[in-house]
């Protein structure tokens, strides 16, 4: 069969099975798979690689096994019910002959948070398709990438052929808080020759990463009654100048730039997002507690952003009479990502961008991310050419979060020609 025969086939493919992936698509998004809840999401995860002969590996998130591992973030909530599951299909060598090159196709199940329900047009986990997109929590961000990876592979097996190597279909739980699940795929043993991650990128290549950082600042006051409120010390008050340093630390990040993001004017940010404190209205609040999520550049240590961090939040306290005899604690509880870059040149790149040009009839366009994904744990701690490429989306962890079907349509066909090329194909 010829090269130009067979990618037209595995097109045609795509396309029968396209209405299938759309459903399929829908009823994952249906589940609410929020952080400590995606089990159930899991299992259809689980069933739908088992309904296609792949090994299913179905197991729980074991802190204790990877904390020493490069790339583990702190945990606050428990495991008890972290699942990750990997669909793996084992390439068979007839003959003794020599297995093609092997893939992960990695894609997370979980979700943020919806927000207030009634600022939602329609509700986040009743997915509803409407003028050509997909609207529902995560429908986006990121579980058209994993019904892409799934429905990419069934085109193959729709032509009657099976990858020629090893591909591993991993469903990984943590992505939007730690990365923790695709650190356990690691240390289970799962490799790669290459790895896609179809996170929502406009099917545009991501070349760079910040890192991130989650926080928390814990700050205590004094408490007294509010008709002498003079005598005390305000714990919610007293945040917002540690607040304003560490945003004059944001902006000396950014002033100091790096060259994979010359194209945005503002790559790092420091966002305070969640505060509490206080316990009574008419008392002078004793405690405060804000959280924050910074970004940092590929390159620097986490060490040193740490240090740096934590000298800022030292120093403004040291300006305020009460907090300097009572220093604010910083508390990390999540995120602790390192930036990174992939690396110009591999092989893996440019059969991407053959397979997106066969697809699209456009050259494929790169981009850096002012977000994080799992690509980090591949590409830094296991050397493998890993690929950020999937379809549009837009409000992702917004309201009204949505994905373009089309450019679904198009990621999974540029993902089956991916696995064809890279990997090889044999009769199944």
């Amino acid at each position: 069969m010829t090269d130009d025969r067979l990618n037209q086939r595995l097109l045609d493919a795509v396309d029968a099975g396209f209405d299938e992936e759309i459903r399929f698509l829908a009823d994952i998004t249906r589940i609410p798979s929020l952080r400590g809840e995606e089990a159930p999401a899991q299992d259809v995860m689980a069933r739908a690689y088992a309904d296609r002969g792949l090994s299913v590996d179905r197991w729980k998130v074991e802190v204790d096994k990877i904390r020493h591992l490069p790339g583990f973030s702190p945990v606050a909530v428990s495991y008890e019910n972290a699942w990750n599951v990997v669909g793996a299909h084992r390439a068979r060598t007839p003959d003794g002959g020599t297995p093609g090159r092997s893939l992960i196709l990695n894609g997370h199940i979980d979700v943020v948070p919806t927000g207030p329900l009634d600022m939602w047009a329609t509700p986040p986990f009743v997915p509803v398709v409407r003028n050509g997109w997909m609207h529902g929590r995560g429908a986006g961000d990121m579980k058209a990438g994993l019904a892409a990876s799934l429905f990419a592979m069934d085109a193959l097996a729709r032509c009657g052929l099976a990858p020629a190597g090893d591909v591993y279909l991993q469903s990984v739980i943590e992505e939007e808080c730690t990365g923790n699940g695709a650190l356990a795929c690691l240390e289970r043993g799962y490799r790669g020759d290459a790895a896609i991650i179809p996170e929502p990128m406009a099917e545009q290549l991501m070349l760079a990463q910040v890192g991130v950082i989650w926080f928390q600042v814990k700050v205590r006051g004094r408490p007294a009654h509010v008709a002498v409120a003079g005598s005390g010390a305000n714990a919610i008050e007293a945040c917002f100048p540690i607040m304003q340093a560490l945003h004059r630390l944001e902006h000396e990040w950014n002033e100091r730039g790096h060259p994979a993001f010359a194209g945005h004017a503002h790559p790092i940010n420091f966002v305070v997002s969640r505060i509490e404190g206080g316990d009574w209205t008419s008392s002078v609040p004793a405690w405060s507690t804000f959280d924050m999520r910074i970004s940092l550049f590929p390159g620097q240590s986490i060490e040193q952003v740490r240090a740096e961090v934590e000298a800022c939040v030292a120093a403004a306290a040291a300006a305020d009479p009460y907090l300097s005899a009572n220093p604010p604690q910083v508390i990390y509880h999540g995120f602790m990502a390192e930036g990174w870059e992939l690396p110009a040149g591999t092989e893996a790149q440019a059969v991407l961008a053959r397979c997106h040009g066969l697809v699209t009839g456009k050259p494929l366009e790169t981009t850096a991310s002012t977000g994080t994904t799992d690509a980090r744990f591949f590409g830094l701690y296991a050397g493998i050419p890993t690929l950020v490429y999937g379809p549009t989306a837009e409000r992702i962890h917004a309201f009204d979060e949505r994905v373009e079907i089309e450019s679904v349509r198009r990621v999974t066909q540029t993902i089956a020609l991916f696995i064809a090329q890279w990997c090889g194909t044999t009769p199944r």
